[in-house]
C-alpha cells in the first residue's frame, strides 16, 4: 500500500510540474496548443511511466499539436534532461509546435493527424516479429478519429492480432473548429472499437492511478489490441480555460502565466 501511495504521489507531482511548464510555453512569443496539451498530460505521464519497465515500450503522441504537453511530460519523467520551456519555439532548438525525433524520447515525427497511430502499430508489429516485448502506445485525440487512417490501422492491428498495440484516446470533446459532437459525433465509441476487434476500457483521463493500471498489464500473450477511452477536460488544471474551446491555442503574458501557475494543484 505504501509503495502504491508513493507512486501515486510521485506521478501527481510530475503532473503538477508538467502543467506549469506548459503554461510557461503558452507564455512564449508564439504561444502553444494549451487546451489539448493540458488534457493529455496525465495520459502521457502514465504512458511514459509504463516505459520505465524498459521493455521496449514506445509512446507516440499522434495528436502532435499537443507537443508542449509531450515536452513537459518527457522532462518531468526524466527522459528529457533539458527544460524545454525557456527554449520552446526558439530558432536552433528542437522544441517546435510539433514533435520530431531530435527531441530525446521522440522516435517519430507527428503533426499530420492520424499518422502516429500506424507508427505505434508498426512498432508493436516489429517488436512481435522480432520476438521482443513491449507495447506500441498511440495517444490520439477524439477529433483525430475523423481521420480514416486511424480506422484503417485499427483494422490491420486487429487482423494481425496485435495485442501489444494500445490506442489511448484523449476524449476532451474539442477540436480546432469547435466541439466534436457538433462536427462529427462519436457515439458508442467503445462499441465501435469492439466491432473492430479491440479490447476496450474507459477511464477518467486525469486519474493517474486508473491510467497506470490499465497501461501496466502484461500484454505479451494478448491477441486483441486495446483501445483506452480516456475522458478528459480541455485545459485541465487552469479554471479560467477548463472546457473552453478558446483554450485550443493560447498566447499569454508573463503575469497571467504566473497567476495560472498558482492555481495548479
Amino acid at each position: 500500500m505504501t509503495a502504491t501511495l508513493d507512486l501515486d504521489t510521485s506521478l501527481a507531482e510530475r503532473a503538477v510540474q508538467a502543467r506549469k511548464l506548459v503554461i510557461d510555453m503558452a507564455a512564449s512569443p508564439r504561444g502553444c496548443h494549451l487546451g489539448g496539451s493540458l488534457s493529455v498530460l496525465d495520459i502521457l505521464i502514465a504512458a511514459l511511466h509504463r516505459c520505465e519497465l524498459d521493455d521496449g515500450t514506445q509512446v507516440v503522441l499522434s495528436k502532435g499539436h499537443a507537443a508542449a504537453g509531450l515536452y513537459a511530460a518527457l522532462h518531468v519523467s526524466g527522459i528529457l534532461p533539458q527544460n524545454p520551456a525557456p527554449l520552446y519555439g526558439q530558432l536552433g532548438h528542437p522544441y517546435t509546435g510539433h514533435p520530431g525525433p531530435k527531441v530525446p524520447g521522440v522516435l517519430f515525427p507527428t503533426g499530420s493527424l492520424g499518422h502516429g497511430v500506424p507508427y505505434a502499430a508498426g512498432w508493436a508489429l516489429a517488436r512481435r516479429l522480432g520476438g521482443q516485448g513491449g507495447l506500441g502506445i498511440a495517444v490520439a485525440g477524439d477529433g483525430e478519429l475523423q481521420e480514416g487512417l486511424v480506422w484503417e490501422t485499427c483494422q490491420v492491428a486487429a487482423a494481425q492480432r496485435l495485442g501489444n498495440f494500445v490506442l489511448v484516446v484523449d476524449r476532451n470533446g474539442g477540436q480546432n473548429d469547435g466541439l466534436v459532437r457538433d462536427i462529427s459525433p462519436l457515439p458508442n465509441l467503445a462499441a465501435r472499437f469492439a466491432a473492430f476487434g479491440f479490447e476496450t476500457a474507459e477511464v477518467d483521463g486525469h486519474d493517474l492511478t486508473a491510467l497506470s493500471a490499465v497501461l501496466s498489464g502484461d500484454r505479451s500473450t494478448a491477441e486483441r489490441p486495446l483501445a483506452v477511452i480516456a475522458d478528459t477536460v480541455k485545459g485541465k488544471g487552469v479554471p479560467a480555460v477548463e472546457g473552453k474551446a478558446g483554450s485550443h491555442y493560447v498566447t499569454i503574458d508573463a503575469a497571467r502565466a504566473a497567476k495560472w501557475k498558482r492555481m495548479i494543484r
